[in-house]
């Protein structure tokens, strides 16, 4: 298959996976979703999305981070062409096809060659490849041209030209076939003596067989937990029965999806908190009139206002961090998710704004 065919035979198999400190990849093997240990973060839940899954928040159920390897189960729905793991070496030369979500950007698919087939890094063997990967792209399926699994994007050698490396195929059948003999979830793999712990046997963070701290089940026990005004924010956000972890972005930036209308916030390091939602483009014709609508209506309101940046219209909330109150903060949000919606409707219908064209993996 050449390398569009590829993308879209198996593009429901591929999988973005957020959490609060940034966004990876993923992939389906038979009922499991593999990535990268450093995707999930050391976190006990993520939140993915798929072509045919809206976001959803699932459990991380098997972390290995010394072979950078974690597990989620996949939750229930349609994989209209299943991944497979490769059973046939990998040769230098090799094509080599990586699809993942780098920067954000999703379902992006890059081809190259295999520059080495076994370059060991530490104890472990990786596939080298000039097949272009950035961060994003981590945790994602690295494919040869019949479509199967040769590896899991996992690192690059940074300010290089295009030098990647992925884990291969076969130390993730192994680990899939180990972590399946268990027949138990909720499992860490020990970076020392490479046992495999279930969750629950671990006292004090610290490995039962050999007695190592493992950090990551320090860091699965705490979980992730917002302070100070990030907090006090996603309280908000909870009082309008708002989904906290499907809307975060990140650490400090959420995108709440009601109906059609789509709000970002974000909490800028100079104190600015600013949420705003793109509505529409302004006409062609006539724009004296909806300029002329605009500041009155802004004369009117309180907490938010219009403003145009280049030829898209924005309804924003903006606020300084020190003065966020629960208060304010809730009936600020609550207006603008009622007025984002009602003033879109008025720009379209009575001043001929043209409606936005969004990415449909938004």
């Amino acid at each position: 298959m050449n390398t569009q065919s590829i993308l879209e035979h198996y593009i429901h198999s591929i999988i973005q996976i957020s959490t609060p400190r940034g966004t990876g990849s993923g992939f389906v093997i038979d009922d499991l979703i593999i990535t990268n240990s450093h995707v999930v973060d050391g976190l006990k839940k993520v939140v993915i999305t798929a072509k045919n899954l809206k976001r959803l928040e699932v459990e991380v159920i098997y972390d290995d981070p010394n072979m950078d390897l974690a597990f989620i189960r996949k939750p229930d729905f349609d994989v209209s062409n299943a991944l497979v793991l490769s059973n046939t070496a990998v040769q230098d030369g090799d094509v080599a096809v990586a699809i993942g979500h780098p920067y954000g950007l999703n379902y992006s698919v890059t081809e190259g060659i295999v520059s080495k087939a076994q370059r060991l890094q530490g104890e472990l063997e990786y596939i080298q490849m000039d097949t272009a990967i950035n961060p994003g792209n981590s945790g994602g399926p690295l494919l040869n041209v019949q479509g199967e699994v040769i590896g899991v994007n996992t690192f690059i050698i940074q300010n290089s030209n295009n030098l990647g490396f992925a884990l291969p195929y076969y130390h993730v059948l192994e680990a899939i076939s180990n972590f399946k003999a268990l027949g138990k979830d909720d499992i860490i793999k020990c970076i020392s003596c490479k046992n495999l712990i279930e969750e629950e046997k671990i006292v004090n963070d610290y490995c039962p067989e050999c007695g190592t701290k493992l950090e990551v089940a320090k860091a699965r026990r705490k979980g992730y937990i917002p302070s100070g005004n990030v907090a006090l924010f996603e309280s908000i956000l909870e009082e309008l029965d708002i989904d906290v972890a499907l809307s975060r972005r990140g650490q400090k930036n959420w995108k709440i999806e009601i109906e059609n209308i789509k709000i970002e916030v974000n909490f800028y390091d100079s104190g600015v908190i600013i949420a705003e939602c793109d509505l529409c483009r302004i006409p062609k014709d006539n724009i004296e009139r909806i300029y002329d609508y605009l500041l009155r209506e802004n004369d009117q309101l309180t907490y938010l206002q219009f403003s145009i940046n280049e030829n898209i219209i924005y309804l924003s909330y903006l606020i300084i961090d020190s003065s966020l109150t629960l208060e304010e903060g809730r009936t600020a949000m609550e207006r603008l998710i009622t007025y984002s919606k009602e003033y879109d409707e008025v720009l379209i219908n009575e001043f001929n704004a043209t409606l936005l064209k969004r990415d449909e993996d938004e």
